[in-house]
């Protein structure tokens, strides 16, 4: 079972249906949405403030959550894919948004809905990325509209997948 730790006061609230990976680490005052996943060596740490996540949002193996002491707290959105080895700090993620591998988001972020953060961008603090955008590189600006295909095809079909994926391992 995963590290969920009580922090302060403040106990880490799970929604239903989710999958929690032996050795994720959930600490403090986080809140994690119905259906969502946290995979192998993924940390949210929820001890300087408070990280909301919604529903049906995949946080992948050794992705870090966290926030900035009594300032900025990080919330994602629903079908939120964080991938692999992603940073998350302090920032908003709204709904249907996939942040690469290895990608950085700062501290007073904002990402609209329907964005891909390409895999190993940093988006610096304070920056807001425009709804159906993708944004790639250091530090990451837009290169293209993100159309359809890429939102069908990309962010709903890995958000699913993780889902599915989660399902094998509650079996």
């Amino acid at each position: 079972m995963a590290l969920i730790k009580t922090l302060q006061g403040k106990t880490p609230i799970i929604g239903q249906n989710c999958f929690l990976a032996e050795n994720a680490t959930i600490i403090g005052d986080v809140e994690i949405g119905n259906d969502s996943s946290i995979w192998y060596s993924a940390v949210i740490r929820g001890d300087v403030h408070s990280i909301k996540i919604g529903n049906n949002t995949n946080v992948q193996d050794c992705a870090v959550i966290h926030a900035t002491y009594q300032k900025s707290p990080t919330n994602i959105g629903d079908n939120v894919i964080i991938a692999h080895g992603a940073i998350v700090h302090g920032c908003t993620i709204k709904d249907h948004v996939m942040i690469g591998m290895n990608a950085v988001v700062l501290d007073d972020a904002i990402i609209e809905s329907n964005t891909i953060i390409a895999a190993g961008s940093v988006v610096t603090k304070g920056t807001r990325v425009e709804s159906g955008s993708v944004y790639a590189g250091i530090p990451a600006k837009k290169v293209k509209s993100l159309g359809k295909d890429l939102l069908e095809g990309e962010i709903h079909r890995i958000a699913n997948a993780y889902s599915m994926y989660a399902g094998w391992y509650k079996e």
